[in-house]
């Protein structure tokens, strides 16, 4: 079912021009203009406090998810679906394995912060965001179906322990969240 759903959604690469264009740029400049809006949360006026606290939640969800994605690098070693005939691959070639997808972990974790945080609006609009990258990961070959899932679940774990670790409203919070 895995590498069906994978196919499907990569069936289409290569035959329009329009629509691979737009589908590199997602996967390309999707996740960094992810990230520059959470940056640029950071200056709402609107519950400045909690937005920031959730700024800095998602941040260290990313480093978190991201860093835990290298340890699962060292003992998983799936090979990409271009490598095993499974899509059309039309970007450029990555050098390390594909579970568990980076860019998943690291665009759902800002969802998932957010969303823990309350921030509903927010995350829902981030969650449109990620979603859309990561079919872009699919689309253009370099990523299974699953290697997405796995990249999300590891952001939301991630959010979880950070959230849970790092309080609202602590001494540490108040100094981070003052600064700038």
């Amino acid at each position: 079912m895995d590498q069906a759903i994978t196919q499907w959604i990569n069936t289409p690469a290569g035959i329009s021009p329009m629509l691979d264009r737009i589908m590199i740029m997602i996967t390309q400049f999707g996740a960094p203009l992810l990230v520059l809006a959470v940056v640029l949360q950071w200056w709402s006026k609107r519950s400045q406090a909690h937005v920031r606290h959730t700024c800095i939640v998602a941040g260290l969800s990313f480093l978190v998810g991201l860093g835990v994605n290298q340890i699962i690098l060292l003992f998983v070693h799936r090979v990409r679906p271009y490598d095993a005939g499974i899509t059309h691959l039309i970007i450029d070639r990555t050098i390390d394995w594909s579970f568990p997808s980076d860019h998943a972990t690291a665009t759902f974790s800002i969802v998932a912060a957010f969303l823990i945080c309350g921030l509903w609006g927010r995350g829902l609009a981030f969650l449109v965001v990620a979603l859309l990258i990561c079919l872009s990961r699919v689309y253009v070959g370099t990523h299974y179906i699953s290697d997405i899932l796995g990249g999300a679940a590891t952001a939301v774990a991630s959010a979880a322990v950070i959230n849970l670790a790092y309080r609202e409203d602590s001494k540490l919070d108040r100094w981070i969240t003052g600064l700038l």
